[in-house]
């Protein structure tokens, strides 16, 4: 580690500084484990702590930057248009984060026309309009929530072109709440698999921290919801297109109010 010395060693004359190495070289345990010596340039002295150095306080003595950071310094871009905080941030890791927020707004998009249908006043089933609208606002703070690390990385967000979604959601056979809940579970497992992808691209890249972002932020959370779309399921598949249907969406209407 080198220590520089502060300007109030730099004045001292050659007789002072031979003095200082004595009394450094012969003193105290602390002062063992220094060694004086003159700058490069001539001017102040330079003072090299030894490994064995504890953490007594030192005076007079300032850091001086270490080589690495030196380097990293070279790094640093001077041209405003380039990001100041880009590190170890691969072209490839950019563009599979810009997809991944596509596809959550695709998916918010079509959840936001599944709320819109059931809010109708001739299909009336509030509880999966709510569910749908909750759904839908979900994936769009996913959205948001990888706009803000890409950013935090460096990179630039590029919004995508979102499809149509349904607007009908109505099944002959299986009526529209099983049906949409179905399509729901697809949706879910489609942006479950493109999480993955963009863990095997983070992992291609040995981008350790956007790894640790997806299976932090994402993944726990994807399954659960697989999960809970995937009873919700099996219970319509039970109810039929019938009164149960009713019941089912009172329970997702009040499902909060259960719980508490």
């Amino acid at each position: 580690m080198l220590l520089k010395a502060s300007p109030a060693f730099s004045i001292l004359s050659p007789p002072q500084k031979e003095v200082l190495n004595h009394l450094f070289s012969s003193g105290s345990s602390v002062n063992s484990n220094l060694r004086f010596s003159s700058a490069k340039n001539g001017t102040g002295v330079v003072v090299c702590a030894s490994k064995g150095a504890h953490n007594s306080s030192l005076t007079g003595v300032v850091f001086a930057p270490f080589e690495e950071v030196k380097k990293e310094l070279d790094l640093v871009p001077t041209v405003p248009q380039v990001s100041l905080a880009r590190h170890k941030f691969t072209d490839e890791c950019e563009a599979a984060i810009n997809e991944q927020i596509n596809v959550e707004y695709n998916v918010s998009y079509v959840y936001h026309a599944m709320f819109a249908y059931f809010d109708r006043d001739n299909v009336a089933l509030k509880g999966l309009a709510k569910f749908f609208k909750e759904s839908s606002l979900e994936e769009r703070e996913h959205a948001e929530k990888l706009m803000e690390y890409q950013n935090k990385r460096g990179g630039k967000v590029k919004l995508q072109s979102i499809l149509m979604p349904l607007t009908e959601f109505d099944h002959a056979e299986k009526g529209d709440a099983l049906y949409a809940m179905e399509l729901a579970l697809s949706l879910e497992k489609l942006t479950n698999e493109k999480l993955f992808n963009l863990h095997k691209v983070a992992a291609r890249n040995n981008d350790v921290q956007l790894a640790d972002f997806v299976e932090s932020q994402f993944l726990a959370e994807q399954v659960e919801a697989i999960k809970k779309i995937s009873e919700y399921v099996a219970q319509l598949r039970r109810v039929g297109k019938g009164h149960g249907v009713w019941h089912f969406d009172q329970m997702l209407l009040h499902e909060e109010e259960v719980v508490a």
